[in-house]
């Protein structure tokens, strides 16, 4: 572990290790993104698929919050680029499956991560290891509430500033 005394969460420190921790996982899944030719949303869409597919446009579009659309959309961009393919469901052969394809291009992105973080999880204790392991966990729990929360079906209590204003000018989009 570190020689430095832990940082609390909630305090001034913690709240900064978290916004650089969130910081560094979005900046690395844009460089991952940028390599492959993705967005953000295909690769959310890409590891959702890879994890739990396969999936309907329909549970794809719900499970990362954007329309059937946009899902769709999404899924040609992947299908095109080698990423899914579309398979009838044989449960109903009106509805489509989007089932990740193996040997993606992402696999050295995930391999080589994996292999950094299985170097820096080697410095702790299993005892250790358990409770960053349910830290992780309450965390995510937390997030996909939040998130929930934000979404258009949640009800963020009714103090959701309304759109970005730059300095004398017309709401941001």
């Amino acid at each position: 572990m570190s020689d430095s005394p832990p940082t609390r969460p909630g305090s001034a420190e913690g709240n900064l290790l978290g916004a650089e921790l969130s910081t560094a996982v979005v900046l690395y899944h844009e460089a991952v993104g940028r390599r492959l030719g993705l967005s953000a949303a295909d690769q959310r869409a890409l590891s959702l698929i890879g994890r739990e597919g396969p999936l309907t446009a329909g549970a794809l579009a719900q499970r990362i919050g954007v329309t059937s659309g946009a899902a769709t959309g999404l899924i040609d961009r992947l299908e095109k680029a080698g990423h899914v393919r579309r398979d009838p469901d044989p449960a109903d052969r009106r509805r489509i499956l989007v089932t990740a394809l193996p040997g993606r291009r992402t696999a050295w992105a995930v391999r080589d991560l994996s292999r950094a973080m299985a170097e820096v999880m080697s410095r702790y204790s299993e005892q250790e290891l358990a409770v960053i392991e349910d830290y992780v966990r309450r965390t995510v729990a937390v997030l996909e509430e939040q998130t929930r929360r934000l979404g258009p079906e949640g009800n963020a209590g009714g103090d959701t500033p309304g759109p970005a204003t730059p300095r004398g000018g017309a709401p941001v989009a």
